[in-house]
C-alpha cells in the first residue's frame, strides 16, 4: 500500500485540534501553495492537493472521527484519498467559502461506493518452498465488513436512507448571481445516504477491526522479488461496496547450499584433488528433494562450471526448467604422510617429463 503522511502532519494540527483551527491551517496552507501563487511548481501543487485533502477529511466530523479510529484506510468510500485529473474540479466547494468559489455547470454525477483499499504484506520462503511451491497463511489485522449489519452501517432490519437535502447526489449547489456553486453535501458528507439508526456492533462504519488469516497459493518456481494478488482480500468496501485486493511481495531465504539466479541454481561443490585430476561422478542432493548425478570430467580446474540442463528452478507456467551450474573447487590434501610426499614427487616427475616430451615432439 502506498504511504500517506499523517493528515493532522499536513496541516501542523494536534490530535485535539478544534475545528477553527483546522480551517486556519488549511487556510494558511492553501494561500501559500495554490497554484495560481506557484506557477510551473508541481511540488507546490502537490502539498496544495495534500492540504486540501487533509482538510475534505478533518474538517468533516464523521470522517475525521472513521480517520482517528481507521487511519487512511477507513475512508475508501467516504470522498477522500488519492486524486487525479484537475485539482480544481475536486475541490470546488472548499474554494467557494475560502477563495469566491469557481464557477460550475450543474451538479456533478456522485460517485457509487468505492471498492476498498488494496494491502500489500511480505512473505518469506525458503528455496525449497519456492521450487517445489507452497500454502502458507498471511496473517491480517484489518477492518472487515461487519457481519450484523453486512457493511451498511445501519442497525439490522434498517436501511440507509436517501439524503433528503442532496437528494441522493452526494451534492449540493448554491448560486450566486449568474454562477452556479457546488459543494459536498454537509447532512451525508458526499456518500447521498444517511442512517438513521445505526447498527450497535459497527457504529455505523460498516467494518470492524480483526485479525483474520488469509491461505496465498505460492506456485513451483516462484521467485524472490515476485508479486502474488489474492483478488478479494484486501480493505473492504464502502457500503457494501467490493473489497479490495491483497498483493504479497515474496522475499526469498538464503540457503546455505545453494544461489537462485533467475531460473538457475548455482552451488559449490569440493572435489577432491585425485578425483579433479583423474575425473569422477558425484551425486548432488538438490533442494526440492531430488538428486541428480554431476560428471567430474579429468582435468577439471578450480573454479571451473559445469552446467547440467533442466536441473534448475521450474518455470511458473510449467514450461520447463532453468540450469544447475556446479562450480569446481578442488581440494588439495594438507599434512601427507612421508609416503604421500613421496608418490606426488614421482607424479610429478611423471608429469614433467610427459610434458618435457610433448613439447620436444612439437618443436
Amino acid at each position: 500500500m502506498s504511504e500517506k503522511r499523517d493528515f493532522y502532519e499536513v496541516l501542523g494540527l494536534a490530535r485535539d485540534a478544534t475545528p477553527d483551527d483546522i480551517r486556519k491551517a488549511y487556510r494558511q496552507a492553501a494561500l501559500k501553495y495554490h497554484p495560481d501563487r506557484n506557477p510551473g511548481d508541481a511540488s507546490a501543487e502537490c502539498r496544495f492537493k495534500e492540504a486540501t485533502e487533509a482538510y475534505q477529511v478533518l474538517s468533516d466530523e464523521e470522517k475525521r472521527r472513521r480517520y482517528d479510529q481507521f487511519g487512511h484506510a477507513g475512508l475508501e468510500g467516504m470522498g477522500a484519498g488519492g486524486f487525479d485529473g484537475d485539482i480544481f474540479s475536486h475541490f470546488q466547494d472548499i474554494f467557494s467559502e475560502f477563495f469566491g468559489g469557481f464557477g460550475g455547470g450543474g451538479q456533478r454525477r456522485r460517485r457509487g461506493p468505492a471498492r476498498g483499499q488494496d494491502i500489500r504484506v511480505q512473505q518469506r520462503l525458503s528455496l525449497r518452498d519456492a521450487l517445489l511451491g507452497c500454502k502458507r497463511e498471511v496473517v491480517l489485522r484489518t477492518p472487515v465488513s461487519c457481519d450484523e449489519c453486512s457493511g451498511s452501517g445501519a442497525k439490522p432490519g434498517t436501511k440507509r436512507k436517501p439524503c433528503g437535502t442532496c437528494g441522493g447526489a452526494g451534492q449540493v449547489s448554491t448560486s450566486r448571481g449568474f454562477v452556479m456553486f457546488t459543494q459536498t453535501c454537509p447532512e451525508c458528507s458526499g456518500e447521498g445516504s444517511v442512517i438513521k439508526t445505526p447498527c450497535a456492533t459497527c457504529k455505523g462504519f460498516g467494518a470492524v477491526e480483526k485479525t483474520r488469516k488469509v491461505v496465498v497459493n505460492f506456485p513451483a518456481g516462484i521467485d524472490g522479488g515476485q508479486r502474488l494478488r489474492v483478488p478479494g482480500q484486501g480493505m473492504p468496501g464502502a457500503q457494501g461496496a467490493p473489497p479490495g485486493d491483497l498483493y504479497v511481495d515474496v522475499d526469498l531465504a538464503a540457503d546455505e547450499r545453494f544461489e537462485r539466479d533467475g531460473l538457475d541454481l548455482i552451488t559449490r561443490v569440493a572435489v577432491p584433488f585425485v578425483d579433479a585430476a583423474l575425473g569422477s561422478s558425484i551425486k548432488l542432493d538438490l533442494p526440492d528433494d531430488t538428486s541428480v548425478d554431476v560428471e567430474i570430467p579429468a582435468g577439471v580446474q578450480p573454479g571451473e562450471v559445469i552446467s547440467v540442463k533442466g536441473k534448475g528452478a521450474p518455470r511458473i507456467d510449467g514450461r520447463g526448467r532453468g540450469t544447475l551450474q556446479v562450480i569446481v573447487q578442488v581440494e588439495v590434501p594438507r599434512n601427507l604422510s612421508p609416503a604421500a610426499q613421496e608418490l606426488l614427487r614421482q607424479f610429478q616427475a611423471e608429469v614433467a617429463k610427459h610434458h618435457g616430451g610433448a613439447k620436444a615432439a612439437t618443436a
